[in-house]
């Protein structure tokens, strides 16, 4: 085994872990689980090793937890409906289907020849009927309820995947697929009520306390909770007063003006007198794309109405303005004005020569919102604010909103700004909504019986003309379930974001025919221990699964509230300075890696080059590092297998020389080290550099070591051990290795327990200590362990160096660091 051939040793592994069912598993209550798992893969075409990365941390987690006993569950599946699968048909002429289950074999193939530990027979794809059944079948319980409902919205069209987008996938004005400039249109959609989690949703975060803070942040400023009050203008002329929401009632006095939403109700009303110009204005401004206008990627204009209201806090007059970075749906589509203490506000005052009147002064400064240049948003005290006049600001909230509820104008609330979820789109590749509408009894759900509503396989792909399903009599003709009669079934279809949201439940028992899952072996599984995947699905994926798994919380599907303990992003791998995407075109393929170096050198690479959270820039000069590593392994082994095997079952000998002691010493902090960096910190690139380190021991003793009969006991343990360790890294040559170590039937490393170190071995005989004298390093000196301080401090002041540093002054104090340092100060 001089010459590594890791072709032939990966495949002989590959097919004795598929034949003996190696990485199936059960529920078993005898030993702790450990639920491990990564975002499925969209099934997209071939893997590159961007993927190879992500998975392969979680693999690492899985061997390691797998070999210190825990019970690991550690699943694949395929997130297979979407968009790209269909627009990818239309290019190719084929069917969504066929590309689709032609991706899922190819890349089933390649994380198969990666050697990655999943248990295939849990295996999922969210394009099967008996997967997506169980959409339909959660979608009619949420129907029931009052979560799923229909209703005409404006919406974010996108004119070339021609389907409706959610917010969280139209951000910036550009559809989060193909990038194209998103327009808004008004059609009937389904929607999720997510809004009726909102408070959950935030108050549950507390409870995330092994999420990145990042995550939270993001997912926080989504939902956007923001305390503040409504408040009541009253229109000259008009009964029905214009009601805004503000989180600065503090700063109300300073509204010189207010500002509506060119598409707020009120508008045409207020403007029925309005000079023509305005009017135009308007108009323009209400077809501008709203996605820009919030993103503030269009120049601020306005309009004045020639009304004005009065302002309840002060009795002034003050003008009514439509403004286009004014949005309905967000708050009440009104706004006060204050320019002062508002940047925005500020902005539009300045260009259409409107008031800046300060309230608020900031401590120990004089704020002047005539001279000044950009609005002050701060703390500070109330001015100009009449019997408010100096009120600390958040005092002020408080009061002055009371005095509006009092008064009947006004009260404290709050908004938010997460929106319910729009799930309607107009394509073919998805979950069937599964609902008809009869004339005679308005839009019924499917009954139960009737599920799944399948896709109909002969829909037309032509990519012209909207929704395919439109155009299939079969499956648009449908039966009332109430009266019996003719119905139209629904043709849109749910965004695949309802497909990922919950298909981690369906691991536990994907063959369950009575229900989306088990709920006792979800009971015994959940919640994740250990969740990988890219911080991009932070207000996407992440937020839409926390709430469906509270909907089937209430549904008494499932017990906890949260389905995530420990959340972790992975960087991204990087090559040529930009992110790895087939888009892109700078993908590398784990095939052709593979074929060069094997999977082993490719997964240690991924593994070693960059902490797993930061970004890897693609190098194909660092992967030679990596296998020459597990070459010059494989030539150790070859060299010392059999007088190694010879020892195995044998007691260490007491008496060990020097060296040996020092080996075992580092076998043994390395043990320590790696367990550490893998369980607890998921530093695996460190882990990896550790057992670099080992290696680099080992060699450098084996000329002693493996002539002295009783050093020889030494070198076999470290050898051993640094196999063990280094198995849930490079499982294949690994197993190749401890098989030639260890005697005929001897179990495989895969199922052998994780090493633990001895901690009286791991310690230090001798300890170095660097002196410093007034904070500069003047020596060092080595002591045995466990020396006492006052022992340390006179050979520290006895050091020569340091003795020269102290000669002749005076040594105020001597505080030793343990293991460290020694510290002198000397005047």
């Amino acid at each position: 085994m001089s010459d590594y051939d890791f072709e032939a040793i990966e495949a002989r592994w590959q097919k004795r872990w598929q034949d003996e069912g190696t990485f199936e598993v059960r529920e078993d209550a005898s030993r702790p689980k450990f639920y491990c798992l990564e975002m499925l893969p969209y099934p997209s075409g071939d893997i590159h090793v961007g993927h190879v990365r992500n998975y392969c941390i979680t693999d690492v987690i899985a061997r390691v937890k797998r070999m210190q006993g825990f019970n690991v569950l550690h699943p694949i599946g395929w997130d297979a409906l979407g968009l790209p699968a269909e627009n990818a048909a239309i290019k190719r002429g084929t069917h969504p289907e066929a590309w689709t289950r032609s991706n899922i074999a190819g890349m089933k193939r390649q994380l198969m020849r990666m050697g990655f530990s999943y248990p295939w027979s849990r295996e999922i794809a969210t394009c099967d009927a008996d997967y997506y059944h169980w959409n339909q079948w959660t979608f009619l319980r949420m129907l029931e309820r009052g979560i799923a409902y229909r209703q005409k919205a404006p919406v974010n069209w996108c004119p070339s995947c021609q389907t409706v987008l959610a917010n969280e996938q139209a951000e910036g004005g550009t559809c989060w697929r193909c990038k194209s400039a998103i327009q808004e249109r008004e059609m009937d959609q389904w929607f999720l009520r997510i809004t009726a989690y909102q408070d959950q949703l935030l108050e549950d975060m507390d409870g995330l306390t092994e999420w990145p803070d990042r995550v939270l942040v993001q997912q926080k400023n989504w939902i956007g909770r923001s305390p503040g009050a409504h408040v009541d203008f009253a229109v000259e002329g008009e009964a029905e007063p214009i009601r805004v929401f503000t989180t600065r009632v503090d700063t109300i006095c300073g509204a010189t003006f207010l500002l509506l939403a060119p598409e707020h109700p009120r508008v045409d009303g207020l403007m029925r007198d309005a000079d023509a110009g305005a009017k135009e204005v308007v108009a323009r401004l209400r077809k501008q794309d709203r996605r820009a206008r919030l993103a503030g990627q269009v120049d601020k204009e306005g309009a004045f109405t020639g009304r004005h209201a009065v302002n309840p806090f002060n009795g002034e007059r003050v003008p009514i303005w439509v403004g286009n970075f004014v949005l309905m749906g967000y708050g009440t589509g009104a706004i006060m004005s204050v320019p002062a203490h508002d940047q925005r506000d500020f902005e539009f005052a300045r260009q259409y020569g409107l008031d800046v009147r300060v309230v608020i002064q900031p401590e120990g400064e004089a704020f002047d919102g005539a001279t000044v240049a950009e609005a002050y948003s701060g703390p500070g005290r109330l001015v100009n604010s009449g019997e408010w006049n100096g009120l600390e600001w958040e005092a002020a909230k408080e009061k002055m909103a009371a005095h509006a509820e009092a008064k009947g104008f006004g009260k404290a609330t709050i908004t938010y700004r997460l929106k319910d979820w729009l799930i309607s789109r107009q394509r073919y590749w998805g979950t069937p909504i599964p609902v008809v509408y009869c004339d005679q009894c308005g839009m019924k759900g499917v009954p139960d019986s009737e599920l799944p509503i399948t896709l109909p396989p002969d829909a037309p792909f032509t990519g012209e003309g909207g929704n395919p399903l439109e155009k299939v009599d079969s499956f648009v003709k449908a039966k009332c379930p109430s009266c019996g009669g003719p119905a139209r079934r629904e043709t849109d279809t749910m965004d695949t974001f309802v497909d990922s949201s919950w298909y981690f439940y369906r691991y536990c028992s994907p063959k369950h025919a009575d229900g989306p899952f088990d709920p006792k072996a979800v009971a015994h599984w959940f919640p994740i221990d250990l969740y990988v995947g890219g911080i991009e699905h932070a207000i996407l994926h992440l937020i839409y699964s926390r709430f469906w798994t509270k909907v089937l919380r209430d549904l008494g599907l499932v017990r906890d509230a949260e389905p995530v303990t420990r959340l972790f992003p992975q960087g991204m791998v990087h090559w040529k300075g930009e992110v790895m995407s087939k888009s892109k075109g700078n993908t590398i393929a784990p095939d052709d890696v593979n074929a060069r170096y094997g999977a082993d050198t490719l997964r240690l690479y991924v593994l070693f080059a960059a902490p797993p959270e930061d970004s890897l820039e693609w190098s194909e000069d660092g992967i030679e590092g990596p296998h020459r590593f597990l070459l010059r392994l494989v030539r150790l082994v070859a060299r010392h297998g059999e007088a190694l095997r010879a020892l195995a079952g044998r007691a260490m000998p007491a008496e060990l020389p020097a060296a040996a002691r020092d080996l075992r010493r580092r076998t043994h902090q390395t043990i320590a080290k790696v367990t550490d960096d893998v369980s607890k910190r998921l530093q695996l690139n460190t882990a990896v550099a550790a057992l670099m380190k080992l290696s680099n021991e080992i060699h450098a003793a084996e000329p002693v070591l493996h002539e002295d009969a009783a050093g020889r006991f030494a070198l076999r343990e470290a050898v051993v051990t640094l196999v063990q360790l280094l198995n849930p890294f490079a499982p294949h040559v690994t197993e190749e290795l401890w098989e030639r170590l260890q005697p005929a039937g001897t179990a495989p490393l895969v199922d052998t327990p994780w090493p633990v170190a001895d901690a009286a071995v791991a310690r230090e005989e001798t300890v170095e200590l660097a002196v410093q004298v007034n904070g500069k390093v003047r020596g060092r000196i080595s002591v045995a362990a466990g020396t006492p301080e006052e022992a340390i401090r006179a050979a520290a002041l006895a050091e020569p160096r340091v003795a020269e540093q102290v000669a002749g002054k005076t040594v105020q104090k001597v505080v030793v660091v343990p293991g460290r340092l020694v510290s002198v100060v000397v005047k």
